[in-house]
């Protein structure tokens, strides 16, 4: 049992290692594609950001690679295929439950890691990344990376949730991570500065976090910011650049 859970482990680890690899590659890419040269001077920088990255996909890949393992062959998990096991509307409910309550943990871990005591221990590394890129979402210190890596394995023991939803919640962490911190706005100022757009947390409302440190501490929402008065706006910088 042992090495089926090690094997498991490692193979997450690496599909967790080549999912960072093509997002922010790609995103990367597009960055240079539509505004040259923009991190031509912060390869240093990347390759750090590389390096920590592919150090959080390990720590990443065991959670889940023990979650997967359990799930396959001892059923461990609140996981289904039947798409009938559940109410077709319980499918979009499901997806709001799980970012909703991944958007609240991470708001009050990551506010706790700006406490100057933890901040050096735990998430100094990621804001080492000055400006911020598309490498950098995965920029953290082990000790970051552990408190991120265990949301999605611990939901899946409590709240039901169908294989694919569980695949769209992946994915939706994923492109936020990566296009939050590339450095650009990607979403046109029409959604950016629209009533749906207040509610949601792109480039522009996560640079300011980078830029001032003591606010937007949010991942998908801005619930938590909003309601306890941590909500401090959009970069100026960055919102000059919407469409």
């Amino acid at each position: 049992m042992f090495w089926a859970v090690a094997i498991s482990a490692l193979a997450m680890s690496a599909i967790v290692a080549l999912r960072y690899w093509a997002s922010s590659g790609f995103f990367a890419w597009v960055t240079e594609r539509r505004m040259p040269g923009r991190y031509g001077a912060l390869k240093p920088q990347i390759r750090r950001e590389m390096g920590w990255s592919l150090v959080s996909a390990l720590v990443y890949g065991v959670p889940a690679g023990i979650v997967a393992w359990g799930w396959e062959e001892r059923g461990w998990t609140r996981i289904y295929e039947d798409i009938g096991a559940y109410p077709l509307w319980y499918l979009p409910v499901s997806l709001v439950i799980y970012l909703f309550l991944h958007d609240t943990w991470f708001y009050w871990t990551h506010r706790a890691m700006h406490d100057p005591r933890l901040f050096r221990r735990m998430h100094a590394v990621h804001h080492a990344s000055r400006p911020p890129t598309a490498w950098a979402a995965m920029s953290f210190h082990p000790s970051e990376a552990l408190t991120g890596a265990i949301v999605i394995p611990v939901l899946v023991f409590l709240v039901p949730i169908h294989i694919a939803v569980l695949g769209l919640v992946l994915a939706i962490m994923t492109l936020m991570g990566v296009t939050n911190h590339m450095g650009w706005e990607m979403f046109p100022r029409r959604l950016v500065h629209s009533r749906l757009g207040g509610w949601l947390i792109t480039a522009s409302h996560h640079q300011r976090h980078h830029e001032h440190y003591l606010c937007n501490y949010g991942l998908y929402f801005r619930f938590w910011d909003r309601l306890c008065g941590t909500d401090k706006g959009l970069s100026d910088k960055l919102t000059e650049q919407t469409g």
